[in-house]
């Protein structure tokens, strides 16, 4: 196995979640070191809130066109979007503020995120938020009530300031993410494959924020020790 020759001749490979950890030692690889992300450790900058963005009672949003690229079912994607941002408005006094990650110009999260905003600009309770930093962007992630994400580092900001976070994930690193943290990916990771009827995204929302308060509760009990470890990274680096 080509790649499996190429992996063994690093000194040191670092897998950020257990999945992928698991399956390069289950390959015979023993230059793996199991580490969170390093951006768990990023720190935030906040900005003043835009109109329409209530403090703890917002629900940020982020899509991306790649997610959109691994749907199975062609349009499923926008249209469960579509009918969670319908079921926040009409069952929940928050608000929505679309939140973009990457704004390459092959890969633009604000594509996407104007389509919603211009289906639900009459509303005026769903706000977009513009390019910035990525501090800048961990700042209005931190203050929202929930999120819903499809970019990885954006899942990462709301989990390390303990908002309470749905993955909509394409990859093995969403699940892996997720498992480490809570135990199970279950409830807390939706495949973009499974999007399909239009309210699969609505469904898993629910849960999130039926436990709202478990959730929170939990991340109290283990999130300033598993940010942490991400520091201990670089004791392995430096010591090579």
């Amino acid at each position: 196995d080509i790649v499996f020759e190429d992996l063994k001749a690093f000194t040191l490979i670092i897998a950020r979640e257990s999945l992928t950890y698991d399956a390069l030692r289950a390959k015979g690889l023993r230059n793996v070191k199991l580490y969170p992300d390093p951006a768990f450790m990023l720190e935030r900058t906040d900005l003043p809130l835009p109109e329409g963005f209530k403090k703890g009672n917002t629900v940020g949003i982020n899509i991306s066109p790649m997610i959109i690229g691994n749907e199975a079912h062609k349009g499923a994607t926008l249209l469960n979007y579509i009918r969670l941002i319908e079921h926040i408005i009409d069952t929940t006094d928050m608000n929505v503020a679309l939140v973009p990650h990457v704004v390459w110009s092959h890969n633009d999260d604000r594509k996407p995120l104007q389509e919603l905003y211009e289906h639900f600009r009459h509303t005026a309770r769903v706000i977009m938020v513009g390019d910035c930093s990525v501090t800048e962007l961990k700042g209005y992630i931190a203050r929202g009530r929930f999120f819903v994400a499809a970019r990885t580092h954006a899942s990462i900001a709301a989990y390390s300031q303990c908002v309470p976070t749905l993955v909509v994930g394409y990859s093995v690193k969403a699940r892996g993410i997720a498992g480490d943290i809570f135990g199970t990916e279950d409830n807390y990771v939706i495949p973009v494959k499974s999007l399909k009827e239009g309210d699969e995204l609505v469904g898993a929302f629910r849960y999130i924020y039926a436990n709202e308060g478990s959730i929170r509760k939990h991340y109290a009990s283990m999130m300033d020790q598993y940010k942490a470890k991400a520091l201990d990274a670089k004791k392995a680096v430096t010591n090579i």
